[in-house]
């Protein structure tokens, strides 16, 4: 049987001026994701029946009571906590050992410590999309049973090389990093990766599951494409995803903030186009995408079932 998985990254929108060599945001931004965009994911993923995954900063989980309810409130609707580390560093690859280690057990703790340790993390997504054979190490000795942070996508890779290129001539840096174009290579389909080489095929003990992207150019189908690419192009790549048998669905809270009804400063909004349409149309658009998936026979699962299935 086809399957799909949802996940979402609440990254919050700290990590957005990050990118775009911002500076620190308004502090009355600082909880937006969490208090605005996330409980539009719950109605929506209520109304469409559908279990997901979220991926949790545990730093946002420690500042605010509103984020440790939400938290217990997604546990109740049977949605699957993920680690997202602690700090959510883009250069996590690049850190020392013990920092690395630090970074997803800090998070794997404060999760469990707040939602109890029947739903302590089993699996883990890197910010930047990427993982060496010392994250996979410090995800091994934590036990986890699968990693998603391989995101095999050229395309992707080569704007983001643009942008930041871009943003170095005009005087700004990007908190974002440039990760080693080998994981390009990744295989589409989930697989046991190599433990030295995560982006190759070999015997570690959890599974990786890549973030989809098309057969041949790779093109990425992720949430903000299905939120803000041009009609015909989310037509093109939902028929390509039908055709797949594990649809590996990536969102970030982002994809349902709005810079109008969530008051997000023109600054970030005239750089992510995105949060300039509002939150209503995106979610019909994801509303629609997974209701036409159900029409073509996908069924919905957590991460964590898609790694016992392919384990």
């Amino acid at each position: 049987m086809k399957t799909c998985a949802i996940s979402i990254d609440l990254d919050p929108l700290t990590a957005y001026y990050q990118i775009h060599g911002l500076g620190e945001p308004p502090q009355q931004l600082a909880g937006t994701i969490i208090a605005r965009a996330l409980p539009r994911f719950i109605e929506l993923f209520a109304e469409a029946d559908v279990p997901a995954t979220f991926f949790l900063v545990g730093r946002d989980l420690t500042q605010s009571e509103i984020a440790k309810r939400m938290a217990k409130e997604l546990v109740g609707a049977g949605h699957e906590l993920a680690n997202h580390t602690f700090s959510h560093p883009y250069d996590l690859c690049r850190l020392p050992d013990a920092e690395i280690a630090r970074e997803i057990s800090q998070a794997h703790e404060t999760i469990a410590e707040i939602c109890s340790d029947a739903h302590a993390p089993v699996g883990f997504r890197s910010p930047g999309y990427f993982i060496n054979g010392r994250v996979l190490d410090a995800l091994s000795a934590q036990g986890y049973q699968y990693d998603t942070s391989m995101f095999p996508s050229p395309p992707y890779w080569l704007a983001k090389i643009l942008v930041m290129g871009t943003m170095f001539l005009r005087g700004r840096r990007s908190d974002a990093v440039v990760t080693d174009p080998r994981g390009l290579s990744t295989p589409l389909l989930p697989y046991r990766p190599d433990r030295e080489r995560p982006w190759r095929r070999g015997d570690a003990p959890l599974i990786e599951l890549p973030v989809t992207v098309l057969p041949g150019m790779r093109l990425p189908a992720i949430g903000t494409l299905f939120a803000a690419g041009p009609r015909w192009l989310r037509e093109r790549v939902l028929g390509a995803v039908s055709k797949l048998p594990f649809f590996n669905f990536e969102l970030h809270g982002i994809d349902l903030a709005d810079a109008v009804d969530d008051r997000i400063p023109t600054e970030l909004a005239g750089r992510q186009p995105d949060l300039r349409i509002p939150y209503t149309e995106k979610r019909r658009a994801f509303l629609g995408v997974i209701n036409q998936l159900k029409h073509e026979g996908f069924q919905f699962v957590t991460l964590k079932q898609a790694a016992a299935r392919y384990s």
